[in-house]
Formats: C-alpha cells, structure tokens, sequence
C-alpha cells in the first residue's frame, strides 16, 4: 500500500517511523546532545514532540559560529488559531531569542482558492493569528510578516521562475492528483522556503522551516528546486541557493479523537475562547483512562493516549519535573481522569485568561505588523 504525506489532509499521521524509512527524515533525538551543549532545547525539543528534521546539523554550526540564520513558516488563515498552531509559533519565538530572523507567510489565496472561504473572512482570521503571535511573545523586531498576496516584486518572480524546472508528472508523483488551485499554492510556498536566500531578503545561507510532517512534500520539493537552480542563480550573482533545513512536530490529537483542525471545531480549543468554555471543553475530552476507576487504579492510565495530557506536555506544564510527576501518577494509577481534567482544565482557564488580556492590547497593532492587501 502506497504511503503518501498530504497537505491539505485533515487525517492524523500516526506512522511517523515510516517517515524515517521513506522519506529520509531523521530522528531528532540525534541532534538534541549538540544542541545541548549549545542552548537550553525547547521543552518540544526535550519531550521528543519534534521528533524529526532534515539538515539541522546547518542550525548548529550556525549557532555555534554566530552566523545568522532564518527561520520560515506560514499560517494557514481559514478558521480560529487553536492550540494546535501555537505549537509552531512557540518554535518561532524560541529560535527568535537564539536571534533568527523570522518570516511568516499567511497563505491567503490557498485558504480562499482551495479551502473556499472568503476574502473577508482569510483577511479577519489572519489578522487574528497575527494578534495571537504577538501576544503570545513574537517580537516585531526581525519579523517579516506578509500575505501571499501582497508581498514584494523579487518574490513573485521567484515563484514564475521556479516553474520552469518541475514536470505536471513530477507534482503528481509528489502531491496526487492537484487541480489549478493547489498547484498555484504548491509554487507559492516553494517561493516562500527559498526567498529568505535572495539578496533583497538577506541572503540567509540556513533556512530552517518548522513544521508537521504532512507538510514535507512541500519540503522535499524545495530542496529539490535548490539544487536545480543553485548554480544557475549564482551565475546572476544571486548567490546560488542552499537547500533548506527543517524540522517535524508530533500533531495535537483532537478533543473527540484524530487531528486537531480547524475544519473541526469540536476537535479544538481557540485562544479566543471564553476560558470557561475552554476549560469546559477540555473536560468533555477523551482520555487515556481504563473503561472503570478500578482498573486504571489496577493497570494504571494511558497518557500516550490522552489529548489532556497533550495539553499538559505540548502548552500547559513548562517543568519537566512537574510534568514527570503527572504522568508517573497517571502510569501508576494513583491519579484518576477527572482529578487530571479538573486540574489541566484551571491550567487552561488562568492561561486563556492571561492570554487574552495580551490580546486585547495586540491587536491594536497588527496594522502596523502586517501589510493588508486591499481585496
């Protein structure tokens, strides 16, 4: 049976072993012992919730030598900003304050040509990711933030270049079966990963790009594209291209089971919910408890399972110890689902409650961040 990464899925990749077998993608834990030596791991890092990369080794001689480096990711504007995007923009921030300069796509034409939403509506929720990164502690200082749409002459001639060297067989071998709309998108984001190399964007030699593994199609596209077009833009004293690093993070299971999604609001928790709903919400979650109290305190809970200890792990415990302590009272069958849900679930409410009062002051300023486009 053929194994293929989709993009635009809202299935829940599960198999990630068979990313290292097929695809090359190595196991991250590899690389953490350096990293280490370096700078204090993001606890995803730590907690082996980004469990994979390619050229990350590029990363570390960057920051062992001082040499800038760019960090790209982008943002898909067609629903709320829930938990499972803050997982990204927690990376960014932190590779931020390692001094990485930082550009973030919103993938406007995508959300309105392939999701189908419309203008107002990707304009309103991009705004409102934008208000979210900043409150939760994106600086505006080496931030390039930009619409698809409406961003500078050098990037959309990157984009029609890179069209010369890829074959429709080659995007289907890649991708499946991609109508107009998709493989406009699929240009976009190649123009997206290899612009911060251009001269007129800062001429970063290391591009590294965080992101969830049904996004690698996208990846190994574009380190493809560098290598075919390196010497070719070098010739035009554009430096050449180097191929892009990248790292892989674990998706966040949905409250009601699979991939947290935007298309899916009872799978998610926005941050712009009403901490009570919110926390209201986490407590109707499936868990990784026994069918009866008697035999999680027999055979122990399932926290590997449990999209409430998720919350924990991915946002809401920064203490590795503490962390540790919930999951051996979990494993060990002293704590039981609704002493952890009420718990997790006031995390959650004071979180929402601080988060949303940065919010508030945030989004006073997203004009002056972000470009909008007219239409």
């Amino acid at each position: 049976m053929e194994f293929r990464l989709d993009p635009w899925s809202s299935q829940l990749v599960v198999e990630y072993d068979k990313l290292f077998k097929y695809f090359g993608i190595r196991p991250f834990k590899e690389v953490l012992p350096e990293l280490e030596r370096i700078v204090k791991p993001h606890h995803l890092m730590r907690r082996g919730v980004i469990f994979g990369h390619r050229d990350f080794e590029r990363v570390l001689q960057a920051l062992r030598s001082g040499e800038g480096f760019a960090i790209l990711t982008g943002l898909m504007p067609s629903g709320h900003m829930h938990f499972g995007h803050k997982m990204v923009i927690d990376q960014v921030i932190y590779y931020q304050g390692l001094g990485a300069e930082i550009f973030i796509a919103i993938a406007d034409v995508e959300a309105y040509a392939v999701r189908r939403l419309s203008r107002r509506d990707v304009i309103r929720y991009a705004k409102e990711y934008v208000a979210n990164y900043l409150a939760l502690g994106l600086r505006r200082e080496r931030l390039h933030i930009y619409f698809q749409s409406n961003y500078r002459v050098e990037y959309y001639r990157l984009m029609q270049l890179l069209s010369r060297r890829v074959t429709s067989a080659e995007l289907k071998d890649i991708y499946g079966d991609v109508e107009p709309g998709k493989v406009m998108s699929i240009f976009a984001q190649m123009a997206d990963i290899l612009h911060p190399q251009l001269p007129s964007f800062g001429s970063h030699r290391v591009v590294l790009v965080p992101v969830g593994a049904d996004q690698d199609p996208h990846l190994r596209l574009a380190r493809d594209l560098a290598d075919r077009y390196s010497a070719e833009f070098k010739s035009l004293g554009l430096g050449g291209l180097e191929r892009p690093a990248s790292t892989y993070h674990r998706f966040m299971s949905g409250l009601t089971g699979g991939k947290m999604s935007s298309s899916k609001p009872e799978s998610y928790i926005a941050l712009t919910d009403d901490p009570d709903v919110a926390a209201a919400k986490l407590m109707r979650a499936l868990t990784g408890g026994r069918p009866t109290a008697a035999e999680q305190r027999r055979l122990g809970g399932e926290p590997e399972k449990c999209p409430v200890y998720e919350m924990l792990s991915y946002h809401l415990v920064p203490d590795d110890e503490e962390l540790k302590r919930i999951y051996l009272r979990c494993r060990g069958g002293e704590m039981l689902c609704g002493e952890c849900k009420r718990e997790a679930a006031e995390r959650l409410r004071r979180f929402l409650q601080e988060h949303q009062r940065r919010l508030e002051r945030a989004r006073d300023i997203v004009d002056s961040v972000v470009d909008v486009p007219d239409f």
